[in-house]
């Protein structure tokens, strides 16, 4: 008989974890508890839910404890899930059904953001594919900070709906994500680095804005409201905040300081430009008419 192991990474989740494992319930053979040496009740709860509970260093971020997680599961099946999530009852079923008739090796499984007690449905937020339920050794992690897993065989995507999604509930306040930004920003500007990356003080500029255009814009987060226009914000403090990291990390090198004030408004004029053309590709997206899609066309005010 198929057996399925879902696998949960965890660090004082001792608020979350009770709702992920009640989730879980009535769809794992076994729950696997992977804990970074919490100081709260998270090992307690796990225990007590009949959890296989084992610790891993705390390393900063869950890709370096995936792997381990993953070879202290048993089932056949492994179905990754996240302190802060939870699965619903349709993607149970559908995944209850790929089981019995299974047409590919891995699965990309939709996430429905929670983020300031609100479904986000733009700004890159949705449906955010992540690769969560495979066979047994099709899928691995690396560790590098929120990484793409490495995977063999073959993958599909589930239907992006909302009966199929994971539910996330991501950040709830903007202390929560502004110390969430401060501890990951370092290691992905360490990791930068680390690979060789030259930090280039125009990145100040362009890596912030362009992270605000393409998802207020492009990624249409302004249907999202104030809520799209504070993440698209937050997001775009979130990149600033990594280039500026590496500019600390390196910044003995005399050939990375050199500026002059032309410089930078060359470089704000590149982000007024690209800001004219997703103003008038959203105005045109309105209803704006004629004379936005010629702004949209050409770039101009």
């Amino acid at each position: 008989m198929t057996k399925v192991s879902v696998v949960i990474n965890t660090l004082n989740e001792e608020k979350n974890l009770p709702r992920a494992l009640l989730s879980v319930k009535d769809f794992a053979d076994e729950v696997v508890v992977v804990d970074m040496f919490s100081e709260d009740e998270t090992v307690k709860i796990a225990k007590d839910s009949k959890a296989k509970v084992y610790s891993h260093k705390k390393t900063g971020y869950v890709e370096p404890a995936r792997n381990y997680a993953i070879q202290k599961a048993g089932g056949d099946w492994i179905f990754i899930l996240d302190a802060d999530e939870e699965m619903t009852t349709g993607l149970k079923k559908t995944l209850k059904k790929i089981i019995k008739n299974p047409t590919a090796d891995y699965f990309r499984v939709p996430r429905k953001n929670i983020i300031f007690s609100k479904w986000i449905k733009h700004s890159r937020w949705w449906p955010d594919y992540n690769i969560r339920f495979f066979r047994k050794g099709f899928v691995s992690w690396n560790e590098v900070i929120h990484s793409v897993p490495m995977t063999k065989g073959k993958g599909l995507d589930l239907e992006a709906s909302e009966e199929n999604a994971i539910v996330h509930h991501n950040y709830e306040s903007i202390e929560q994500y502004i110390n969430r930004t401060n501890r990951y920003s370092s290691i992905q500007a360490k990791d930068l680095v680390d690979k060789g990356y030259k930090f280039d003080w125009k990145d100040l500029i362009q890596k912030p804005s362009s992270e605000f255009l393409s998802r207020y814009f492009q990624a249409e987060g302004y249907k999202d409201g104030v809520h799209g226009l504070a993440l698209s914000l937050l997001q775009a403090f979130s990149e600033l905040a990594v280039y500026l990291k590496t500019w600390l990390i390196v910044k003995k090198d005399p050939e990375n300081v050199k500026i002059n004030v032309k410089d930078v408004v060359g470089e704000m004029k590149e982000v007024q430009s690209n800001l004219n053309y997703w103003q008038a590709d959203a105005l045109f997206k309105y209803g704006g008419g004629l004379k936005q899609k010629i702004k949209r066309k050409l770039k101009i005010r």
